[in-house]
């Protein structure tokens, strides 16, 4: 699907329209989650509030001539929307969202005051997807996909690139999945530059998208989806996201949903960072042990996304 080259060239495309975001080393906590060193990449503070407006600028900017003159559409569960959001306006064309039942309130309004049209649609993301798809077709509206595309997947890729500059020895790194195109575009980037660095994707338990297909050997549609974080549920994942996966990701765990959110609070209530749930997975995934880490170790993990669940808590 994508190549270290095309994550470089990504990254010097998408350059002078993001934020280089900053790492900071998790100390002086009381109640610390690992006894490893733990590096925090804060996309939280890129543009839009997640690292989604990587993607959906490299995809806007790869785009010939007048291939979204009528308009953007995409289907997401907030993040990728806001940052698709972000691309039209600064392309001045219109962008509709459609979004599941599942979306927080908050980022519903975050997408309406960006200025893109909302349409709820669906429990799951498919469901949302499949009247996106209907729409561009109609309306020959550009589509823009939030994680089966190669131009999003090394847009995502380029956080890999950022991070590794901050902490060159990194020896882990803790992803969040939604769909896979975070997780596969840092992977490449990760893996061809460090081929001994272990990588952890986490998917909520309630939407084992990822962890399902590899267990089958093959992608396979969930049955159902029942966690309530929409950045992180997907009932299918893509081939090529998922060949990606396969050939790079050592491991991935399960968290559930109330796993998240107590991690959100603890990340608003010690470090006053207000993260979305899926923001949290990593310091959830520490906290409640299921990825254990020796002391020795040098642990990357992405805040990947901003949200008020922690500070609602």
């Amino acid at each position: 699907m994508i190549s270290l080259d095309d994550i470089r060239a990504a990254a010097q495309r998408i350059a002078p329209h993001i934020r280089h975001t900053p790492v900071i080393e998790l100390t002086a906590v009381p109640d610390p989650v690992t006894e490893a060193q733990l590096f925090l990449k804060l996309e939280n503070l890129q543009c839009t509030g997640s690292f989604k407006a990587r993607g959906a600028t490299n995809k806007l900017l790869s785009q010939p001539p007048g291939a979204v003159s009528k308009g953007i559409v995409t289907a997401s569960g907030g993040n990728h929307g806001l940052a698709v959001a972000r691309a039209a306006r600064s392309a001045g064309v219109p962008a509709t969202v459609y979004v599941t039942e599942s979306a927080t309130e908050e980022k519903r309004e975050k997408l309406r005051r960006s200025g893109a049209e909302v349409k709820v649609l669906g429990k799951i993301w498919n469901e949302a997807n499949e009247a996106a798809l209907e729409q561009a077709e109609r309306t020959g509206a550009a589509y823009f996909h939030p994680f089966a595309d190669p131009m999003v997947v090394a847009g995502q890729g380029t956080v890999a690139l950022e991070f590794l500059d901050a902490v060159p020895n990194l020896d882990t790194v803790i992803v969040a999945i939604g769909g896979g195109g975070l997780i596969s575009g840092m992977s490449v980037a990760l893996k061809a530059l460090n081929p001994a660095i272990r990588i952890i994707g986490i998917e909520p338990e309630g939407s084992p998208t990822l962890k399902a297909s590899l267990d089958a050997g093959r992608v396979v549609r969930l049955e159902s989806v029942t966690s309530k974080v929409a950045t992180m549920s997907c009932g299918e994942t893509d081939p090529g996201v998922f060949a990606l996966v396969r050939d790079n990701v050592d491991e991935i765990v399960l968290i559930s949903d109330a796993e998240m959110e107590d991690a959100a609070a603890w990340l608003w209530f010690e470090l006053g960072i207000a993260a979305d749930l899926s923001g949290a997975s990593a310091i959830a995934a520490l906290r409640s042990g299921k990825i254990s880490l020796p002391a020795d170790a040098r642990a990357g993990a992405l805040v990947c996304g901003a949200g008020l669940d922690g500070v609602a808590l």
